[in-house]
């Protein structure tokens, strides 16, 4: 079993070392990169060889990168919303554009996913944006720049008429002709749209990413596992019954205290790997 960490943890700062060392210290092997540019510009090419750096330094492995959805996040800074769905052809470019410019990191640091979301969640104003036509189109342009990377695109499910994982599941199987993409699971997502051990068993034969975390079913709190209303012994059990093999990646809201969570996050690790080994 791997488990990992998502920079989503730190996401309303700049990531500094310090970070990647806390999350090594709490016995995370690997993490995911939130590539939103107020904290992490994943344009500068002086940052990505500092994040290789890093990396070594803790002995941490990039597991993936999450592609941009928003042009900033935390403090005072204006953001605007990044959705691969909108049907403006010169918007949908630039959000295509703007996971392309993410993906360079590869070239310099290995990694094997990229988490992507196709439009936005239906609660955002700009729902009406999320065009199933522009999402197929983007999520082809994306996958094609990847492949020679080395990197699996992962679309998310996420609360979007698009990204269910029944709705992920047919883009998968009749637009994708011969891409290697696959899905990721997001529990806490899942959860909010209903049923979680059906999410998973629906997207089961496409399964090649996790982001893990709970909420109690109304808002998307990013919550460590077993802090909210998630079924974790049902859900953990069909993981098995599925034979899911990739990494456990928490994605958490670091709120006032990462440090907190990070040390709430190792010890609901050790539950979720004792629920694994006696499912």
């Amino acid at each position: 079993m791997r488990f990992g960490i998502s920079t989503h943890l730190y996401h309303d700062r700049r990531l500094g070392r310090e970070h990647l060392a806390e999350i090594a210290s709490c016995g995370f092997d690997s993490i995911e990169l939130f590539a939103t540019r107020s904290h992490f510009d994943y344009r500068d090419e002086g940052a990505v060889a500092q994040l290789a750096q890093w990396l070594k330094d803790t002995g941490l492995r990039l597991n993936s990168l999450h592609a941009p959805i928003t042009s900033a996040f935390g403090g005072d800074v204006r953001s605007t919303a990044i959705s691969n769905a909108v049907g403006a052809h010169d918007r949908r470019e630039a959000a295509v554009k703007e996971t392309e410019a993410a993906l360079q990191i590869a070239k310099r640091i290995p990694c094997d996913l990229m988490v992507v979301h196709l439009g936005t969640p239906a609660t955002l104003r700009n729902a009406d944006d999320n065009h199933r036509g522009a999402a197929v189109r983007s999520l082809e342009e994306i996958c094609q720049a990847a492949q020679p990377l080395g990197v699996r695109v992962a679309v998310e499910v996420i609360p979007n008429r698009l990204s269910d994982a029944s709705s992920l599941v047919t883009i998968l199987e009749q637009d994708l002709e011969g891409i290697p993409a696959g899905i990721c699971l997001d529990f806490g997502h899942a959860h909010l749209m209903g049923d979680v051990a059906d999410a998973i068993e629906t997207a089961a034969e496409h399964l090649i990413a996790t982001h893990v975390h709970d909420n109690h079913g109304r808002d998307d709190e990013h919550l460590v596992p077993y802090r909210g209303s998630i079924d974790w012994d049902l859900a953990l059990v069909t993981m098995q019954k599925i034979g899911y093999e990739g990494t456990y990646l928490l994605e958490l809201a670091g709120g006032g205290s990462p440090s907190a969570v990070l040390e709430d996050a190792r010890r609901a690790r050790q539950r979720v790997e004792r629920a694994l080994t006696h499912a």
